[in-house]
């Protein structure tokens, strides 16, 4: 008899050449999914281009958060060494990268399986326990997703092994040249947000994997306006410094980084013409800059403070 409910299946328990024995219907084992019979089968799959850019995502989390603490702790304290802490927390998030895809299955590579994802409730099988008799419970919660859910939790927790072993002994270098007042506030601020990613991964991991492209891209242009406006940058040419140039090519990333995520698996290539779009609202920004007149408005929001 087939199992009850969306995830629920029978475990392979014994297998020679002339007989297979299967268990009874429950939650299949960590790295396996149910096929259309309801038996657990092993994930060894590749992750398709989709679900590689939803784990680049969330790796970049805690690399953005990095830099905007560090970057905003700066300020406040005027103090230096900003761009090797920057530097530093990007070697760290790298290596924690690293390190995740080498102890993830097939163990010493940087290539994992993946069961792919089908649906939504493939990321919240807990709400989709059966009651075959409407009395008792059949628990047959798994990571339906693997290792998409997992291996991000993996990824934080050696993104913050990695900074406890090396920041310290950094900060503590700059201190030694540079003036810190504060030099360990970066690291505390990084203990604060990674519980807030973690719950975040935890609870609305599913609808990160769906909204991703659309957060990038929202998130990413709003950025940019609001740099450009209080950079007071209104031509071209007042982009031609190496900081400015570096925050646009960021932003040109990510913007990529999005309308690629969009694009349709069985048109990827002719989706690809996209990416023209890229430079689109810059050019947009520059054409209305002479209309909108972003620097009056920031000088008559000051003069009304």
């Amino acid at each position: 008899m087939a199992c009850f409910g969306l995830y629920c299946g029978k475990t392979l328990l014994f297998k020679n050449s002339s007989a297979e024995i299967y268990g009874e219907c429950g939650a299949c084992p960590r790295g396996q999914r149910t096929n259309e019979e309801k038996y657990c089968q092993p994930c060894t799959e590749s992750p398709e281009l989709y679900d590689w850019l939803y784990l680049g995502f969330m790796a970049m989390l805690p690399l953005i958060s990095h830099w905007v603490c560090i970057e905003w702790d700066s300020m406040k304290s005027y103090s230096g060494g900003v761009f090797l802490q920057q530097a530093s927390a990007l070697f760290e998030c790298s290596m924690a990268a690293v390190v995740t895809l080498l102890v993830s299955d097939p163990p010493g590579t940087l290539s994992i399986y993946s069961c792919g994802v089908l649906m939504l409730s493939d990321w919240y099988t807990m709400l989709y326990n059966p009651s075959p008799d409407y009395i008792t419970t059949l628990h047959c919660t798994q990571e339906a997703v693997y290792p998409l859910y997992t291996i991000v939790f993996i990824y934080y927790a050696f993104c913050l092994v990695f900074m406890m072993l090396l920041r310290p002994f950094l900060v503590k270098k700059i201190q030694w040249s540079l003036y810190m007042p504060n030099p360990f506030e970066s690291i505390y601020s990084a203990l604060f947000f990674f519980p807030v990613l973690t719950a975040l991964q935890a609870v609305a991991g599913g609808l990160l994997y769906y909204a991703f492209p659309y957060i990038i891209l929202v998130s990413s242009l709003v950025n940019l306006v609001v740099y450009l406006v209080f950079s007071k940058i209104e031509i071209c040419s007042d982009l031609l410094r190496k900081d400015r140039l570096l925050v646009l090519f960021s932003h040109w990333f990510l913007h990529a980084y999005g309308l690629i995520a969009l694009s349709r698996k069985d048109q990827f290539e002719q989706d690809l013409i996209l990416l023209i779009l890229v430079p689109v609202p810059v050019l947009f920004y520059f054409f209305t800059n002479k209309f909108t007149k972003p620097s009056r408005i920031i000088s008559e929001g000051a003069k009304g403070q």
